[in-house]
């Protein structure tokens, strides 16, 4: 089991920059597979972007390629989602998700552990 806690959200004008960060209980985190998706009011939960164990792969919706860089650090138990060029439409609550099987890629896979989100405001 793993429990994940979500930071770095924030207001951001369009343009700007915001780097979240999902900090990851247990020690056993590099056996999972990581993903960030967002949701916005009225919307179902989106992915947005994933990382295998090693991080030697990642994965990106086309609506934030490149844009958004995720990462991970198995020596700090955290995984990163460094978000540049924000849009209005990025404007969401950001969800960390970690897998011991799947590459968290759908929101509606079982067995998929989430954080308690970060809201993202970006303002023109």
């Amino acid at each position: 089991q793993v429990q994940l806690v979500e930071s770095g959200g924030g207001w951001v004008q369009v343009g700007g920059s915001l780097r979240l960060s999902c900090a990851a209980s247990g020690r056993t985190f590099s056996s999972y597979a990581m993903g960030w998706f967002r949701q916005a009011p009225g919307k179902e939960r989106e992915f947005v972007a994933a990382i295998t164990r090693s991080g030697d792969n990642t994965y990106y919706a086309d609506s934030v390629k490149d844009r958004f860089t995720i990462s991970r650090d198995n020596a700090k138990n955290t995984v990163y989602l460094q978000m540049n060029s924000l849009k209005p439409e990025d404007t969401a609550v950001y969800y960390c998700a970690a897998h011991s099987r799947l590459l968290p890629v759908a929101a509606t896979y079982e067995n998929m552990y989430w954080g308690q989100g970060t809201q993202v405001t970006v303002s023109s």
